[in-house]
C-alpha cells in the first residue's frame, strides 16, 4: 500500500494520511481542530469536526446505506449522509457483519516473496527442530498445583547452571472438572508445549487425581521428545518440592551441554499477533510485520497467524490466498466454526473492536480485521491447524484461537512459535513462554512505554518501510540469538488456555 498523501518536498511528517485511491477517509497523524484546512489526496479539506490523533475524517461525501472504504475496502456503511470534513467513527457508520458466510475460491497467483541469507543462534534440537531459548520449563497439569511448580521453578533458579537460560514455571487454573474437548484442549496446549524447542527440558507436575491424568498428557508426547521430560505426581511424594528439584536438576545437567550455533532463517518459527489495536496498526505496525512473515517464509522458513475473530471482514483476503482448494476449504471451515461459537453464546460475530480499539480510532471489526490480516504480509496459507495443535509443513499457517492475547499467544506458542511479533497501539507489558517482541504502531506509545516495547513503527509514517523493514528483521535475530525481550526482562511470563465448556 502507498501513502500518497505524504508531501514527499516536505522533511516533516503530514497531518493526515489517505491509504488507497479508493478510500473515503483519511487519518489523522496529530490531533486536528474543526475548522483547519488540512492539504490530503492532493486536495484540500476543510474539517467540519474536530478530529483525534489516528481517527479518521471523511475526504468525500458518503451518502447513508453506502459502505465506507479504508486501506481499499469496505469498513462498514455509512448510517446518515456523511459530508466530506466529518469525523468518521461509530456514531455515523456500522459494520456490516451478520453471520455464517458462503464463500467461492477465487485464487490468487502466489506472490514472489523476498529471500534473506540472514542468519541467528539458536539451539539445534534431536527432532532437528531450532530453539531460540534453552529454558526448562514446569508444566502443572492442573491449577492445584500450580503454586507447586512456581515454588520448584523459583528454588531450582537460584541453583541455574551456565547453558540454561532460565527456568520458568507457566500456572494455570484448569485440568480438573472439565469435560469432552474441554478437557482436550487443555490437555493439548500442555503437550505442544512440553514439546516446544525453547525448552531444553520440561517437568511436568500432576496431582494425581485430576482429570488432566500424566499419563494421557504423555501419550500425546512424540516418543523421541520424552527423553527431555519428567514427570512428578505430587499425592505420590512425601516431598513434592524436593522430589521436583531433583528431577529438575536432572533436566539442567542434561539441557546445560546445549550450544548455540549459526542457523538459517529458514529456522525459524514466527507467531503474529495484534494487541491493543489503534487507528495506526494497519498503517505501520502490521504491514511492517508482514514484510517480516513475507521474508522468513520466502526464505523456507514457517510463520503463524491466528485471532480468527479478527479475520472476520478481510478472510476473503487469505481465502485467495490458499494454496490450494482443500486449504481454501479448512479456511472456510475455521471461519464460519468461529461464527458459529458465537452465535451459539447468542453474540453477534461483530462483537469487536474493544474499548481500547474505538479509542484509538477503529471503529469497525472490518476495519480492525483489514489491519491485523496484513500480519501475514503476501504469503500464501499453507495450512490450517487448529487448537493444539503444533505447526506441520513451512509456510504461513492460520491457527485456530480466538483474539485475546493471552490465550492466543500462548497458542501460538503452543503450535512451535519460537518468536512472537506483537504490535500494539494501545501498550501492554503481557509476555509468553516465548520471545515476544512488542512492536509499537506509534512512536508516541513508543516514547512513553519504553520499558514495554522492543521497537518502533511508528517512523514508517516519516520514513518508509524500507529502513524500518531492515532495522526490525535485525532485532528480531538478535532477540533470536538471545538477546532478551523487554517483558523477558521484565518478568513478564504467561500463559491462557481456552476454556469452552461445561465446568463440573
Amino acid at each position: 500500500m502507498n501513502i500518497l498523501t505524504q508531501n514527499r518536498t516536505e522533511q516533516r511528517l503530514p497531518h493526515a494520511i489517505r491509504v488507497d485511491s479508493s478510500d473515503d477517509v483519511a487519518v489523522a497523524l496529530r490531533p486536528l481542530e474543526a475548522g483547519e484546512e488540512i492539504e490530503v489526496a492532493e486536495s484540500n479539506v476543510t474539517l467540519r469536526d474536530a478530529i483525534l490523533y489516528g481517527h479518521k475524517f471523511a475526504i468525500r461525501d458518503v451518502a447513508e446505506g453506502k459502505p465506507v472504504r479504508k486501506l481499499g475496502w469496505p469498513i462498514g456503511e455509512a448510517t446518515r449522509p456523511i459530508r466530506i470534513g466529518e469525523h468518521v467513527h461509530t456514531h455515523n457508520v456500522k459494520t456490516l457483519l451478520e453471520g455464517v458466510e458462503d464463500y467461492r475460491f477465487e485464487p490468487q497467483p502466489a506472490a514472489e516473496l523476498p529471500r534473506s541469507d540472514t542468519q541467528f543462534l539458536g539451539y539445534r534440537r534431536a527432532d532437528g527442530r531450532v530453539g531460540t531459548r534453552n529454558e526448562i520449563w514446569i508444566l502443572p497439569t492442573v491449577g492445584c498445583v500450580a503454586r507447586t511448580a512456581e515454588r520448584i521453578a523459583s528454588q531450582a533458579n537460584s541453583l541455574r547452571p551456565a547453558g540454561v537460560d532460565g527456568i520458568y514455571a507457566f500456572a494455570h487454573p484448569h485440568g480438573c472438572s472439565q469435560l469432552g474437548d474441554d478437557l482436550g484442549g487443555t490437555r493439548a496446549i500442555l503437550a505442544a508445549l512440553a514439546c516446544h524447542p525453547n525448552a531444553g527440558g520440561v517437568l511436568l507436575v500432576g496431582l494425581g487425581c485430576e482429570s488432566n491424568q500424566l499419563d494421557a498428557l504423555m501419550k500425546l508426547i512424540p516418543e523421541e521428545l520424552r527423553g527431555r521430560i519428567r514427570t512428578l505426581r505430587a499425592q505420590s511424594e512425601e516431598d513434592e518440592t524436593e522430589a521436583g528439584l531433583a528431577l529438575v536438576d536432572e533436566l539442567m545437567e542434561q539441557a546445560s551441554t546445549a550450544k548455540r550455533q549459526a542457523v538459517p532463517l529458514s529456522e525459524l518459527v514466527l507467531g503474529l499477533k495484534c494487541g491493543g489495536s489503534d487507528g495506526f496498526s494497519g498503517l505501520t505496525s502490521n504491514p511492517l510485520v508482514g514484510r517480516m512473515c513475507d521474508t522468513v517464509v520466502g526464505s523456507g522458513g514457517s510463520a503463524i497467524l491466528t485471532e480468527i475473530p479478527e479475520i472476520f471482514g478481510a478472510e476473503r483476503l487469505l481465502m485467495a490466498r490458499a494454496k490450494d482448494h482443500e486449504t481454501f476449504e479448512k479456511i472456510v471451515a475455521v471461519t464460519n466454526d468461529f461464527k458459529r461459537y458465537f452465535l451459539e453464546h447468542g453474540q453477534p460475530v461483530s462483537e469487536n473492536p474493544s474499548p481500547g480499539n474505538i479509542a484509538g480510532g477503529i471503529t469497525t471489526l472490518e476495519e480492525k480485521s483489514l489491519g491485523a490480516v496484513q500480519k501475514a504480509g503476501r504469503a500464501q496459507v499453507s495450512d490450517v491447524i487448529r487448537y493444539g495443535e503444533r505447526v506441520r509443513r513451512e509456510g504461513l499457517s492460520l491457527l485456530e484461537a480466538p483474539g485475546n492475547d493471552a490465550v492466543s499467544s500462548t497458542a501460538l506458542a503452543a503450535a512451535g512459535a519460537t518468536v512472537i511479533l506483537f504490535t500494539t497501539g494501545r501498550g501492554t507489558p503481557l509476555g509468553f513462554p516465548v520471545p515476544t517482541v512488542k512492536i509499537a504502531s506509534n512512536s508516541d506509545l513508543a516514547t512513553r512505554k519504553r520499558n514495554w516495547i522492543d521497537f518502533d513503527a511508528g517512523t514508517v509514517l516519516s520514513d518508509g518501510f524500507g529502513d524500518a523493514a531492515g532495522e526490525l528483521l535485525e532485532t528480531i535475530t538478535q532477540i533470536a540469538s538471545g538477546e532478551s525481550t523487554a517483558s523477558e526482562r521484565n518478568g513478564e511470563r504467561e500463559i491462557a488456555i481456552w476454556k469452552r465448556g461445561v465446568t463440573l
